[in-house]
């Protein structure tokens, strides 16, 4: 590695190098930077303190056709009936929200939130 050092009052103050060289030490800071990304998500994934998620439930929460409530509900292996009575809500109320037709209070979301053991975030459109 070519580098020209320039000075300030007797200091190194600058390093200058070949673009080329810039664009290869940039390209390994990303890949040391993605290194521990994935260490840190694996470890995560190792403790329990996230999960991975089947690609098909990631795709139906991205494409967004579909309320994430009932998404994340199906994926849980809930009916609205059951997961009305863990959150502590009428089936129909859960299928309104699901449809589109009520917005869910706060205090509902949470007590979703809470039964699907995700975020409150996971549950909006």
């Amino acid at each position: 590695m070519s580098v020209q050092i320039i000075e300030k009052s007797g200091k190194p103050e600058y390093a200058v190098i070949p673009y080329a060289e810039y664009q290869e030490l940039l390209e390994m800071a990303q890949d040391a930077r993605d290194i521990q990304d994935a260490d840190a998500a694996l470890a995560a994934l190792s403790t329990g303190e996230d999960e991975a998620i089947p690609g098909s439930v990631a795709t139906r929460l991205l494409l967004g056709d579909e309320h994430p409530l009932k998404i994340w509900r199906e994926y849980r292996g809930y009916t609205q009936e059951s997961l009305g009575k863990v959150a502590g809500i009428g089936k129909s109320y859960v299928s309104q929200i699901e449809a589109g037709s009520k917005t869910a209070s706060t205090k509902v979301l949470k007590a979703l939130a809470k039964a699907l053991r995700v975020d409150i975030d996971d549950l909006l459109e």
